[in-house]
């Protein structure tokens, strides 16, 4: 696939999850933040599911997820991406992760969604969108995306369905939750990778469009 059709794919990719992002938004809004039906099925899923077992290791992506997890991973892995001379993509994660944060925790507070009752895990009423999915689909997408491994896209996708499971299992979120979290991250790391694509062209054009400095013979003139 070319540059082009690579970029024209993200950038479609991202308007797609965001005008899915919308109408989910708005089915919530319509039914006054209350859980969806198919929210209160798979919670009395999960419930059922419920063991000693299975909470311990669900907690286990809650806590790498959370706001010191993925710090600590996100510190990681700009490093990785530098010390592979990855520059751009280091500051095009780094971009992303701080969007995504910033705009998840924003919408979070305005829309105060009110947790499941039997949650394990946070109580306050910022339960729309999943931060945790949010987070976790943005860096599978933008690692996924850069790096161009299938291996990357498999591995993050598993990574990003136990996130989901996990808050849910947590009860820490509505399967709505989760699922409005996954296409806000998909929908920032795609719009923040074309742009910050077309910044680098933007920059590749102007050093290519700028005469290189004379060699001090070349400009010396004769008499």
């Amino acid at each position: 696939m070319s540059d082009a059709a690579r970029r024209n794919a993200a950038l479609l990719t991202g308007i797609s999850a965001v005008v899915a992002f919308v109408a989910l938004r708005s089915i919530v809004a319509i039914g006054g933040h209350e859980p969806l039906a198919i929210d209160v099925w798979w919670h009395d899923v999960m419930a059922a599911a419920s063991s000693d077992v299975g909470i311990v290791i669900a907690w286990v992506p809650a806590v790498v997820g959370g706001t010191l997890g993925m710090i600590l991973v996100g510190v990681a892995l700009i490093v990785l991406l530098l010390r592979r001379e990855r520059r751009g993509d280091a500051a095009t994660l780094a971009i992303a992760m701080i969007a995504v944060v910033a705009l998840g925790a924003t919408m979070a507070a305005v829309i105060g969604r009110t947790r499941p009752e039997d949650s394990l895990a946070e109580s306050m009423a910022t339960s729309f969108p999943s931060g945790h999915t949010a987070v976790a689909t943005t860096v599978v997408v933008v690692l996924g995306i850069a790096l161009r491994r299938r291996l990357v896209w498999v591995l993050g996708a598993i990574w990003v369905i136990t996130m989901m499971w996990s808050r849910t299992y947590l009860a820490a979120h509505w399967l709505s939750d989760v699922i409005a979290g996954m296409l806000e991250g998909i929908a920032v790391a795609t719009l923040v990778w074309v742009c910050a694509e077309a910044v680098r062209d933007r920059h590749a054009a102007r050093l290519s469009a700028t005469p290189p400095f004379p060699h001090p013979d070349e400009s010396a003139t004769t008499p």
